[in-house]
């Protein structure tokens, strides 16, 4: 996997030299978040470890969107949605549901589960081959459906 720092780092440079605030203050966040973990850490991060930091700042804005909507805030909604873009630029392609159900309906079969209570059974398979690559809640979301049914 290459390295989202050095890609984000670019991308900074050249919206600085653009002068596109927006595009700009995210990536700072971003890479002050990168920074903060390797700070705490005392450890350079891997390129997987970086993917997943922003993954977390992903998750944050997901969330910041939807209670912004549900609090009729669309204004601030919109803003957490166009940083929540540029964020994505910078992680690896996004598996599909559909995706994520096929690779689930071979867990399940792998794990031998048969209802809800073997849960973990079919997570502790199918997320290692997710990580990075599909939302945790989504993933979640299909094994039940799939356990349920």
């Amino acid at each position: 996997m290459d390295d989202p720092r050095v890609k984000m780092q670019q991308s900074l440079k050249q919206a600085m030299v653009e002068k596109d605030a927006v595009r700009r203050d995210v990536l700072r966040m971003a890479l002050s978040a990168v920074t903060q973990v390797e700070v705490d850490e005392r450890r350079t991060l891997t390129p997987d470890e970086v993917a997943a930091v922003l993954q977390r700042e992903v998750k944050t804005r997901r969330e910041a969107i939807e209670e912004a909507r549900k609090a009729g805030r669309d204004e601030t909604a919109g803003v957490e949605a166009s940083r929540l873009e540029i964020l994505e630029a910078f992680l690896p392609r996004q598996l599909s549901r559909d995706e994520v159900k096929a690779l689930a309906q071979d867990a399940v079969r792998q794990s031998g589960a048969t209802s809800a209570k073997d849960m973990g059974k079919v997570m502790s398979i199918l997320m290692p081959k997710v990580k990075g690559q599909a939302d945790g809640r989504i993933v979640n979301e299909v094994v039940r459906e799939l356990l349920n049914s």
